[in-house]
């Protein structure tokens, strides 16, 4: 087990590799997170600052050397992450891959898609996007309707998924499919690949955002066929490895190969943006209405801190042991959304201004920031979804 020095000589480390190899301003606008992710140039840039980072030793640490990681225990990984965030440096753009398929691959995969997938996704030469929403079926996972049929040695896929992230760029994808559209129980028709998206019959069609931005896509299958030897796991299986994604997505599951999959927006950050506003011409953080409002927010942003270290110390967690790990999401999203929120709000008239006004306040980052928190509300089980999730697991209500 690494001792306090060990920890803190690495942080050094890395806090003085990341000030030194930080990459400057490109010129052009970057994604706040992995799902604005629009353009080749965009990706370019990003594919080579992910790159980088993991040439550098400082991602997938804690995953196989032989599948390009370094074997090294999870805490370095951690105190990497931390660092990136605190110099304020890009994203790890493959989350997807980074976060979900990857560590499920690691951990249920086989050796040869250990040995096929894992070190492509840390290298961000494979970008995998996820194919489990469907136009009709969001948060119903259950009733996912695109076909999987077997065919000799390949699988015939028709049907469509929708906010399939980065799916026009996507060599990959992690898809829920039906095989048995007669299964007695509607979860047990469902099966798992790791599908390619380079073969005929598939068609990304990008989505345009309200921000103007792209990141999403709706995915058509129609006649595609895959390998049979996509299938993870066997027929039937699919919703046992769908629903252990979501664990990784979540943050309920370790294993994620690390890097950011967002900007780091801090709450100083917020109230360092209204240090010069004024209100009735006096400072706005003079207002004792907003100073209280602020500070509710500050022990929410503590309270969050203090539930990731406790989470850490089991003798804290036994009474509701998957209190913490199913609550984070939830918890983290809705405050960040809200803090946004808050930061637009309190521009008053210029809240309304947007990324190309002039006169926008901090050209327009913090309306940009709260328009973009609604979709991690969203992915991975919507709030009212999560928020089910832990009155079911953790009180013990009723359905």
């Amino acid at each position: 087990m690494a001792t306090a020095v060990q920890c803190e000589q690495f942080r050094q480390e890395v806090a003085g590799w990341l000030a030194a190899n930080k990459p400057a301003d490109p010129g052009f606008l970057l994604p706040q997170s992995f799902m604005e992710v629009g353009s080749e140039q965009q990706l370019d840039f990003l594919r080579e600052w992910q790159y980088k980072l993991w040439s550098a030793g400082y991602l997938g640490m804690a995953w196989p050397t032989q599948y390009g990681g370094q074997g090294a225990e999870p805490i370095f990984q951690s105190i990497a992450d931390k660092e990136m965030a605190r110099a304020g440096v890009p994203i790890a753009f493959n989350v997807i891959g980074l976060g979900w398929a990857g560590p499920l691959i690691n951990d249920l995969g086989t050796e040869e898609e250990k040995a096929r997938y894992l070190k492509g996704i840390l290298t961000g030469d494979d970008i995998w996007c996820q194919g489990f929403s469907e136009p009709d079926h969001g948060s119903d996972l259950g009733s996912a309707q695109c076909r999987a049929v077997r065919d000799g040695d390949d699988y015939v896929i028709n049907g469509s998924k929708i906010w399939t992230t980065m799916g026009n760029f996507a060599k990959y994808m992690i898809l829920l499919a039906r095989t048995n559209p007669a299964a007695e129980r509607k979860y047990d028709g469902l099966s798992f690949f790791l599908a390619p998206m380079t073969v005929a019959g598939i068609d990304p069609r990008p989505i345009r955002k309200l921000t103007g931005e792209y990141g999403f896509t709706q995915t058509y299958f129609n006649d595609a066929r895959i390998p049979a030897s996509c299938l993870m796991g066997s027929e039937g299986q699919g919703w046992q490895l769908a629903m252990k994604t979501l664990q990784y997505e979540r943050g309920a599951e370790a294993g994620a190969a690390g890097g950011l999959s967002f900007v780091r927006i801090a709450l100083e950050d917020m109230i360092d943006s209204l240090a010069e506003m004024t209100r009735d011409d006096q400072p706005l953080l003079q207002d004792p209405v907003v100073r209280d409002e602020l500070m509710q927010l500050i022990i929410s942003d503590q309270s969050i801190s203090i539930g990731e270290k406790r989470a850490t110390i089991q003798a804290l967690t036994n009474d509701f042991p998957w209190s913490l790990p199913l609550s984070t999401k939830y918890r983290w999203t809705e405050f960040a959304r809200h803090m946004r929120q808050t930061a637009v709000r309190l521009q008053g008239a210029d809240g309304t201004l947007y990324v190309k006004d002039a006169d926008a306040v901090q050209a327009g980052f913090w309306q940009r920031a709260y328009l973009q928190s609604f979709s991690a509300t969203i992915g991975g089980g919507t709030s009212q979804v999560q928020a089910n999730i832990i009155a079911e697991h953790v009180l013990g209500l009723p359905k």
